[in-house]
């Protein structure tokens, strides 16, 4: 019964990393998506997405040892 609380304890760190390089890559689209429709991305949204890619990194951080490429990766996005 342990071996399966562990594997499913393992299965969820994995989908909660997975999930934040989905996460994070979305909101990356969507900046990609602004700057060409609008030619530039409003500060506001720059400043909430920063915020959101902060978040979702610290979640995964939080249930997962080794992320810091998703760390790294995601917070030097402007």
């Amino acid at each position: 019964m342990q071996t399966n609380q562990q594997s499913l304890d393992e299965i969820l760190r994995d989908l909660i990393k997975i999930n934040a390089v989905i996460a994070t890559e979305l909101i990356q689209l969507v900046e990609n998506s602004s700057r060409q429709l609008r030619g530039a991305i409003p500060e506001s949204c720059k400043v909430e997405h920063r915020q959101l890619r902060r978040e979702v990194v610290e979640i995964a951080e939080k249930h997962n040892e080794s992320c810091t490429t998703l760390r790294e990766h995601n917070l030097k996005h402007d």
